[in-house]
């Protein structure tokens, strides 16, 4: 019998019993993703989010106060593939649609981990 990998959800959050809220399978794959696109690697301009790793992360927040055009989604897209494939090497990078509007940026995001598929958004404000 096979059991689901089970782990905490990131960010951290409380679940219904007062403790930390733990997932699996498409939730769990889309709080890892989310994990590390959200977070602040170390770049020209910044140290870095995590002082123990100031590498770890995506670099979107470089995609902030940008001109919002093509370049911009394929940078977005190029972003999301590079730190997927160094942090999460098992996850499997589908696609990222890039929607454009105004002065928001959001990423529409599918990646797979074995048989589990995981679709989400990743708002990135202007």
């Amino acid at each position: 019998m096979s059991r689901a990998l089970q782990n905490l959800l990131v960010p951290f959050r409380r679940d219904k019993k007062r403790d930390f809220a733990s997932g699996t399978g498409a939730e769990l794959l889309a709080s890892k993703v989310r994990q590390v696109l959200l977070t602040e690697g170390a770049t020209p301009h910044s140290t870095g989010e995590l002082p123990w790793r100031t590498s770890f992360g995506a670099g979107l927040s470089r995609l902030r106060h940008q001109r919002n055009d093509t370049v911009l989604a394929e940078l977005a897209r190029v972003y999301v593939r590079d730190a997927l494939a160094r942090w999460l090497p098992g996850v499997q990078f589908v696609q990222v649609r890039v929607e454009q509007d105004a002065a928001m940026l959001t990423l529409c995001v599918r990646v797979r981990e074995g048989d589990t598929t995981a679709d989400f958004d990743v708002p990135l404000p202007g």
